[in-house]
């Protein structure tokens, strides 16, 4: 009798063990996701360019990817007139999106996507990196990051954003 108890103690013992190391396993998951998924949090919001002239909205556009599109130009509704494509020439650049494809790698840096410049009518490879409180240094190049710009936006808050 003794020693079936024994048995049995330890097998609870193990079931106890493998239980707690799935349990932990599984928050470890649940965690690295969240934080994952949560990364894209603080560069969602509307964005004030370097010059001032401009303001972004930058958005989920689906599949965990971000885009920004202008939402406000300093002196009114200007249209896309340096678009190397003809046709596109006389569309407005506010409603604009500027800013397609960007995916979160972690560490506050989106990458992968691609930025548009109406001022110029290029579109560059693009990266950015989330500096808080409230900065976005974005770097736009051709064909490395080394052969390119960077921008630096400020994150806009309160009602007038």
């Amino acid at each position: 009798m003794l020693m079936w108890r024994r048995k049995r103690v330890k097998t609870l013992d193990r079931s106890f063990k493998t239980g707690a190391a799935l349990c932990f396993i599984f928050t470890l998951f649940i965690v690295h996701h969240g934080l994952a998924a949560n990364g894209a949090g603080p560069i969602l919001g509307t964005w004030l360019t370097r010059d001032r002239d401009a303001k972004i909205s930058i958005y989920e556009c689906g599949g965990k990817k971000y885009c920004g599109k202008i939402v406000w130009v300093k002196d009114g509704p200007k249209t896309d007139e340096k678009n190397p494509d003809a046709a596109l020439r006389n569309r407005p650049v506010l409603g604009l999106e500027i800013m397609k494809g960007f995916s979160y790698e972690g560490k506050n840096r989106w990458a992968g996507g691609r930025l548009y410049d109406p001022k110029s009518g290029n579109t560059y490879r693009g990266v950015m990196r989330f500096e808080p409180p409230n900065r976005l240094r974005l770097r736009g190049y051709v064909l490395l990051p080394l052969f390119g710009r960077t921008d630096t936006w400020t994150k806009m808050e309160g009602p007038d954003r």
